[in-house]
């Protein structure tokens, strides 16, 4: 399951925007201000294509005790008796509203699944489908499900036949013992990049492990949803668990016993590198991660900061302290800014340290940017966005890439090179026509970022 994703920029930016003086949030379903973006139309659609994933960096000792805990426990913690999996080739369609975008995503995450991590997997055309995808309206998922984005659900090949079968022990993973076929259930009604971010993750679930793991720098399955495509880690865990030492039924025991020769033989650089397996994360710590990011202000840094707490009492040095920090320094936004920056700059130097941590960085340099345009520092916005693009766009985030630009066009503007600043504007709206969708969703966040740099050069 996909969750709505608590690292969103839009929020932050929000922030930055209510602490940074008294003037009004600017009306954002209008026209927004800067160079060439008015009323003129915008760019055609921005897309990845050929990015290399970032690969699996870790010890295998460390990623063996990741796979078992991601086969045999459900995103609530409760576990799962046996391994289970598809004992055969595997095909996908797709029905419903299909969006434009859909078909071509599909595609290239297929040719990743059978290049990567080698699975007999393709497009059904029509013929029988151990997976379907099925594209509802989001207010209907979310009826069904309201903490998700998309979800995947066992033993359906409709959104129809899941709501007459959802209370049932038929659509409980829990209780089956070999993957037959499955349903995933992904807005028809979005962007691009959520409609790609959703197959990635939901396919990889419906095919391989069904858990999420905050502990993880390095994976989609993950539900701080940093990173955006299934990565190196990821296509490791998925070649892992179709590996011919294992089947369907195995007990957790059994998967352990063979786990460490399979990994020899899959990603024999692992078998070197240093590293130790990391402990589970308290529930009570993943229960605050939501709450550190809804309610009011006074709320949320109350979570954030058990948040912290908990991680320095269990004497984390990963990314869940990192994280811990990132969520404080969120709700600080807009009431305490030193203390936001203090635990900014905590969070990015160890994410920095981390494999698989360097979109992590890149968020936090985007959150950096918001306060530094807003108070006029262009040069500095334009340092930090010229950093983290690259690493945005390593990792195929484009909502990251969009905003990123649209900062350092701004700053650009601000310090007269008009032409630069005109051509990385043209990208990054041709970047969030992909990442937001509308182009009413488009307009508004390049209205809060102009809003920014408008406040940075009243001074």
């Amino acid at each position: 399951m996909r969750l709505p994703a608590v690292t969103s920029l839009g929020f932050g930016l929000a922030l930055v925007l209510a602490g940074c003086g008294a003037s009004p949030t600017p009306q954002v379903t209008k026209g927004f201000p800067g160079a060439d973006a008015g009323a003129q139309s915008l760019p055609a659609v921005q897309g990845f294509a050929g990015v290399a994933p970032v690969p699996a960096l870790r010890s295998n000792a460390e990623m063996a005790a990741d796979f078992l805990d991601l086969e045999f426990r459900m995103e609530s913690g409760r576990p799962l008796p046996v391994l289970t999996r598809f004992e055969g080739p595997i095909r996908v369609r797709m029905t419903g509203a299909v969006p434009a975008a859909a078909r071509a995503e599909l595609g290239r995450v297929i040719q990743r699944f059978r290049r990567e991590a080698g699975l007999d997997i393709a497009y059904a055309d029509g013929a029988e489908a151990n997976i379907v995808i099925d594209f509802r309206p989001r207010s209907a998922l979310r009826r069904a499900v309201p903490s998700a984005a998309c979800f995947v659900v066992p033993n359906v090949a409709s959104f129809d036949q899941y709501m007459r079968m959802r209370n049932s022990a038929q659509v409980d993973w829990a209780q089956i013992m070999r993957r037959d076929r499955a349903a995933i259930f992904v807005p028809s009604d979005t962007s691009p990049q959520e409609v790609r971010d959703c197959l990635h993750e939901e396919l990889a679930q419906a095919m391989g492990p069904l858990n999420d793991l905050f502990r993880l720098p390095d994976s989609v399955f993950n539900d701080d949803n940093f990173h955006a495509v299934l990565t190196g880690f990821d296509m490791l865990m998925l070649r892992t668990h179709y590996a011919p030492e294992l089947r369907s039924g195995m007990t957790r025991e059994e998967v352990a016993a063979r786990l460490p020769a399979i990994l020899a033989r899959l990603n024999p650089r692992g078998q070197s590198i240093p590293g130790s397996p990391r402990q589970m994360t308290p529930r009570a710590w993943i229960s605050a991660v939501q709450s550190s990011f809804t309610g009011t202000s006074t709320a949320r840094l109350s979570e954030a900061e058990t948040l912290v707490s908990i991680a320095r009492a269990q004497g984390w040095a990963d990314g869940r302290l990192a994280f811990s920090y990132f969520a404080r320094a969120r709700a600080r936004t807009g009431t305490d800014m030193q203390g936001a920056l203090s635990d900014y700059a905590e969070a990015a130097r160890i994410w920095r340290s981390l494999p698989g941590g360097a979109i992590h960085a890149a968020h936090v340099d985007m959150q950096l940017s918001a306060f530094a345009l807003s108070a006029g520092q262009f040069d500095r916005v334009i340092e930090l966005t010229t950093r983290a693009i690259p690493v945005a766009r390593q990792h195929q985030n484009g909502s990251l890439v969009a905003s990123l630009l649209a900062m350092k066009a701004e700053a650009l503007a601000a310090t007269g090179r008009s032409a630069e600043a005109r051509s990385t504007r043209l990208d990054s709206l041709a970047w969030a026509r992909y990442a937001f969708g509308s182009d009413a969703q488009v307009r508004a966040r390049m209205s809060d970022i102009a809003a920014l740099a408008s406040r940075g050069a009243r001074g």
